[in-house]
Parts: C-alpha cells; sequence; structure tokens
C-alpha cells in the first residue's frame, strides 16, 4: 500500500445496477444548489457527476476513483485540479475547459458542466449530503461509499 491511508470511496457492483439513471438525477439535484428535485431538474438538461454506461446487458455507473496519482492533475494546464484529503477536486475559477483532463482519465469520469467548465464527483463533499447522493439514490445498493482493502 506504499504507506496510504485508505479513505472511503464509491464503488458499483455492476452486478446489481438496474440502469435506471437514479443515481445521474439524484447527483445533478444535490450538486444543483436548489431544495427543490423538480423545480432543480423538471424539464431541464441534467449534468451529473456520475454517469450510466450500457454495455449490452451490462450497465455500471462511471464515477471519479481519485487515484492516487491521478493524470488529470498531472495534466491539467490551468492547475484547476487538486487532491485535498485524498479527494480529486476541480477549482472551477481556474479551468479553461481545455479538456485535457477528460483525455487523460482512464474512467471517463470528467465531462464538461452546463457552463462548459469541467465537472467530476467530489464525493459530495461540497453539498450538505454528508454522503454522495449517488449511494443514497440506488434503489438497489449497486453503488456504495465505502472503504476497501485496496489503494490505486
Amino acid at each position: 500500500m506504499r504507506g496510504n491511508k485508505l479513505m472511503k470511496r464509491v464503488y458499483v457492483n455492476e452486478a446489481w445496477c438496474l440502469g435506471c439513471h437514479l443515481c445521474e438525477y439524484n447527483c445533478a439535484f444535490a450538486n444543483s444548489g436548489l431544495s427543490d428535485m423538480a423545480l432543480a431538474l423538471k424539464g431541464k438538461p441534467i449534468y451529473p457527476r456520475i454517469h450510466i454506461e450500457e454495455a449490452g446487458k451490462i450497465c455500471y455507473a462511471v464515477s471519479c476513483r481519485h487515484c492516487e496519482d491521478p493524470m488529470c492533475v498531472r495534466s491539467c494546464i490551468a492547475a484547476a485540479l487538486s487532491k485535498k484529503d485524498g479527494v480529486v477536486c476541480i477549482d472551477r475559477d481556474r479551468c479553461v475547459s481545455c479538456y485535457t483532463c477528460v483525455l487523460v482519465c482512464p474512467y471517463g469520469a470528467l465531462a464538461p458542466g452546463a457552463s462548459g467548465v469541467m465537472q467530476k464527483c467530489e464525493l459530495c463533499l461540497e453539498n450538505s449530503c454528508g454522503a454522495p447522493a449517488c449511494v443514497a439514490g440506488c434503489p438497489n445498493r449497486a453503488i456504495v461509499y465505502e472503504e476497501r482493502g485496496e489503494v490505486q
């Protein structure tokens, strides 16, 4: 483990994923800054920080893995990405929307938000959820937030 501390992360059990996209809606709502889900999302494009991929009959959620040595942080030309207490974070004021982070992330975890500025899972640290909203919103418990013995 090279002396790394374990931290809670989002893990996905694709065998349990229904492909319902509720994690995306809960994520978009939690990061909207609004207190009413219908007001925040109804009739609007959503910009979740997690997204569902489908490969044949298999569905799985994709989000940031908060790598030990993240390529996105090393590659960001604007120094908008950093790692704080094990969590890869974006300074939206510094992001220049160059998409370099999108190109280098091996997991497809970054995407532009409504304004074009990159966004990614930050484990709901900046909102009042206390834990990732995608986890709370998964009806089949395919997404979990826990510590595991593996460190990237």
